[in-house]
């Protein structure tokens, strides 16, 4: 399903010099994946020209849609028309992202979980106006996606809007204010001695997974090339894979005479950096075997 035409009737004509920008950006931007034609396409990079370049020169509008992260512009607009492709690749994506700043946010896995599917509400658009409609390309979605994350978190326990929209603090550059945080002390030696034993414990082909992810830097599409599955299947292994190592550190923990909630405060403010502990070193000790795609089907 293509989106809904995002640029009023009566909009300025483009310059042919724009258009042809826009053209050429098409092609780049994965589109077609999502039954975005070329014309839709224009309307969706002159609704951004509209908000924030109308009176612009040509020259700047051309900076603009040289600058737009039109991959995921397209993906924002296809989910919020509802496009199943679209929502697949989305949550692949973002979702292990999400749940992840929801936890920090919320230091609560249930509340996490709430914040998260909240959003999800709120993005999902079939029924009613998708809050992707406001990014409008201008800065990374995912980043985008924790601002709005964190703003839904203020309020749900503030109980205060803003004055100025999200969107538009967003859009205009501004980023979401972390909390200040505590001036670090040393870590406790048994954390570091919990991370190596829960890191020591895990199969060699989840120690790759993680690896490539969080270590490389690759694409869930890649990692699901390299040993044969989908990625919609690496994205929920990802998210088993964190939520059960955090689960054995805070056993190993509590195993080692800390109390529940003195667990709880020490991975929330967790960096494995600050330890004594040979991530790369632990992750990379075997390579990956097809056996994942044996085991890990669902």
């Amino acid at each position: 399903m293509a989106p809904e035409p995002l640029i009023a009737p009566h909009s300025p004509a483009l310059d042919p010099a724009v258009t042809k920008a826009i053209a050429h950006r098409y092609l780049e931007s994965g589109a077609q994946q999502f039954d975005i034609t070329n014309e839709a396409f224009e309307q969706i990079v002159g609704a951004v020209l509209v908000r924030y370049a109308a009176s612009g020169s040509t020259e700047e509008q051309l900076q603009l849609i040289d600058t737009l992260r039109v991959e995921e512009l397209v993906l924002a607009r296809a989910c919020s028309a509802g496009h199943e492709r679209a929502w697949e690749v989305f949550l692949t994506r973002f979702r292990p992202a999400l749940y992840e700043t929801a936890y920090r946010l919320s230091s609560n896995e249930a509340t996490a979980r709430e914040l998260a599917g909240e959003l999800y509400g709120d993005l999902y658009g079939v029924e009613r106006k998708s809050k992707l409609d406001s990014y409008m390309g201008r800065g990374s979605l995912e980043g985008w996606l924790r601002t709005v994350l964190a703003q839904r978190c203020v309020d749900r326990w503030r109980g205060y809007a803003k004055t100025v929209s999200l969107e538009e603090r967003v859009e205009a550059g501004e980023s979401f204010a972390a909390p200040a945080e505590a001036a670090s002390s040393q870590p406790d030696p048994r954390v570091g001695t919990a991370v190596r034993q829960a890191l020591s414990e895990l199969q060699s082909d989840d120690r790759y997974i993680l690896a490539a992810y969080y270590l490389d830097q690759r694409t869930l599409a890649a990692i699901a090339r390299t040993v044969g599955v989908h990625e919609s299947t690496i994205s929920r292994r990802l998210e088993r894979l964190t939520a059960n190592l955090r689960k054995r550190v805070r056993k190993c923990l509590q195993e080692a005479g800390l109390g529940a909630h003195q667990c709880d405060e020490i991975l929330n403010d967790l960096d494995v950096r600050d330890l004594n502990v040979d991530v790369a070193g632990q992750l990379r000790q075997e390579p990956v075997t097809k056996s994942f795609y044996n085991k890990d089907q669902t």
